[in-house]
């Protein structure tokens, strides 16, 4: 289905197909399949001249929410291109691709994870980002590096995100108590707001999944840690640092400030509404949904503060989480697929990306902009990104923290030492290996 509010010129050259399950052999059937010689013609610099022939793109459903919008003006200023724009269910997302990549029916374009595309630039099926396409310095560094493997970068950022701690800051008035700076201001932090009426202080991750895996894995960034050498041969998990971070995350449950039992992740929004729950570790996208959960419009600007996340010994650090954009090496046209990319990294682009659907912009100077800027909400965000650091980009990094996120749910439950889990951890990170032997 087209958008609407598309030219009629737009609307005949933008294709955008709902795909489920038969996905790849819908595409396999619309001719997409590549040529052994595809390979061999990667576009290595890109010029200023249109951008001609089909693009096929291939973009998940969250993140895929308005693209048509933002592409526009790309097809009417290139009116010889047709974008074929095909959305995926995000929880099959990378399962597909890496599908198709093994079938010879991948797209031109794909969108990748920030923190999981080691699995497809490290396997040589996308293409060096041509020299000179976009400035490399826009961008927040580590959505850059992000993409980048033994100095060649395959993918340009599209947006970016980092983690903050938000919290009610109406209880926080009641109890007199200002965000917490460290790890060690924390407790009495959660404990007033509890004391003000909250019926935890704290909203954990009890997915126990990769996701709360990534979480312990900041925490060991706080306290000093590093989850690999610097090289990226050795798994460093079984270290002091990652005890303090299982020790500390566990603290928020034996301490009373949260539950292992809830909320879960669909459920985290209206307990903290409501009042369950008073603080969360998590990202901006909170800050234009907590009025809707509400019902009242000025609900958030009322009740709702963030700050940066508390700092262990190493420091206030989060992690940097996003989207970005890479061509296939074996691409029929990866010309133009350089020029929409091109095209979606601008700053103008992602603001205009920002408008439509609070997707953040990878573009540092866009954060400038008074539609972000006067977000004083958003201020915690920036502030943040500016130390964020990406997670090992690893083959098997995703295995690792699924894994490490189990290990949590076992401190916290009080089955498993913290020392315990970081051996385990250790152990099996190390029958996986790092993906680089």
């Amino acid at each position: 289905m087209t958008a609407p509010h598309l030219s009629a010129a737009a609307r005949r050259r933008l294709i955008r197909t709902s795909a489920g399950i038969g996905l790849v052999g819908v595409l396999a059937l619309a001719g997409c399949g590549r040529t052994d010689a595809a390979a061999d013609s990667a576009t290595t610099t890109v010029d200023d001249s249109p951008a001609t022939g089909t693009v096929e793109v291939w973009v998940p459903d969250g993140d895929g929410t308005g693209l048509e919008t933002v592409i526009e003006p790309f097809l009417e200023e290139n009116p010889d291109v047709d974008v074929e724009l095909t959305v995926i269910p995000e929880d099959e997302y990378n399962t597909k691709l890496s599908s198709a990549i093994a079938a010879g029916t991948a797209p031109d374009v794909a969108q990748l994870y920030t923190e999981s595309q080691a699995q497809f630039i490290k396997g040589g099926s996308f293409a060096a980002v041509p020299d000179g396409l976009v400035d490399e310095d826009s961008f927040f560094s580590g959505a850059w590096d992000a993409g980048t493997v033994d100095g060649t970068t395959y993918s340009v950022p599209w947006y970016a995100y980092t983690y903050a701690l938000v919290y009610r800051a109406d209880l926080a008035a009641e109890a007199g108590v200002e965000a917490p700076t460290t790890w060690d201001e924390f407790p009495a932090f959660l404990q007033a707001l509890q004391d003000a009426g909250a019926d935890h202080g704290f909203s954990a991750d009890v997915g126990w999944d990769s996701y709360t895996g990534q979480f312990v894995a900041q925490l060991d960034w706080q306290a000093g840690g590093d989850l690999i050498s610097d090289d990226g041969s050795a798994w460093t998990l079984d270290t002091d640092e990652m005890v303090s971070a299982l020790s500390h995350y566990a603290s928020y449950f034996t301490g009373g400030y949260t539950s292992t039992d809830g909320p879960s992740f669909l459920d985290s929004q209206p307990y903290f509404v409501e009042g369950k729950t008073a603080s969360i570790v998590t990202g901006p996208w909170v800050i234009g949904q907590y009025d809707d959960v509400a019902g009242q419009d000025g609900w958030t600007a009322e009740n709702v503060a963030t700050a940066p996340v508390p700092a262990g010994d190493g420091g206030s650090i989060s992690s940097l989480g996003g989207g970005s954009w890479g061509v296939l090496a074996d691409s029929d046209n990866s010309d133009a697929s350089w020029k929409l990319i091109q095209y979606l990294s601008d700053e103008d682009t992602q603001l205009t990306q920002y408008a439509d659907y609070g997707s953040l912009p990878a573009v540092e100077s866009a954060w400038s902009d008074p539609t972000i800027a006067d977000q004083s909400l958003l201020d915690a965000y920036f502030e943040q990104m500016k130390t964020a650091r990406t997670y090992p980009q690893s083959t098997t990094w995703p295995q690792i923290a699924t894994q490490l996120g189990a290990e949590m749910e076992a401190v916290a439950r009080g089955t498993k030492t913290a020392e315990q889990a970081a051996s385990d951890i250790q152990s099996f990170a190390d029958s996986l290996g790092t993906g680089t032997e």
